[in-house]
């Protein structure tokens, strides 16, 4: 299953140089994060009522061709590192402009948190089948001891 989402950045995308902002990119990925969960019923409410949220650690991204006002972009989501319960897991976005050029890589690197406790948790069996699901990139590695870096 290829998972992906298209979008045409709009004027507050974009900065001074007249290409889209550097932290723009990282909004469209959390936006394709969001989408993938809340098109397989487990969007917001329903995280919140499964006590669970995402938290992110890091995110990353290299740039390697400007999108401008009136490009069209594709924002893709796959899997590059998970733990065999789930609680961790790494997700990179590949963003390309106007069909297959590809103008950034970001690299997000989470885990779930119990909403009540503030504590990093294993999350409900229904979100581990959902990343599992998602594709695995080449550089697909188990997380099998999450250490802070």
């Amino acid at each position: 299953m290829n998972y992906f989402k298209e979008f045409e950045p709009i004027w507050a995308d974009m900065d001074p140089n007249r290409h889209m902002r550097h932290s723009a990119y990282n909004d469209y990925g959390a936006q394709v994060r969001v989408a993938f969960f809340d098109e397989f019923g487990m969007g917001y409410q329903k995280m919140e009522a499964l006590g669970v949220g995402a938290v992110l650690f890091r995110e990353d991204v290299r740039f390697y061709r400007e999108i401008r006002l009136g490009d069209r972009i594709k924002v893709d989501l796959q899997i590059y590192g998970l733990s065999p319960e789930g609680r961790f897991w790494n997700i990179v976005h590949h963003i390309y402009k106007n069909g297959d050029e590809l103008s950034a890589v970001i690299r997000a690197e989470g885990a779930w948190i119990d909403l009540v406790k503030r504590k990093i948790t294993i999350p409900p069996a229904e979100i581990v089948k959902h990343l599992n699901e998602l594709p695995k990139s080449e550089d697909y590695q188990q997380i099998t001891n999450h250490k802070k870096k």
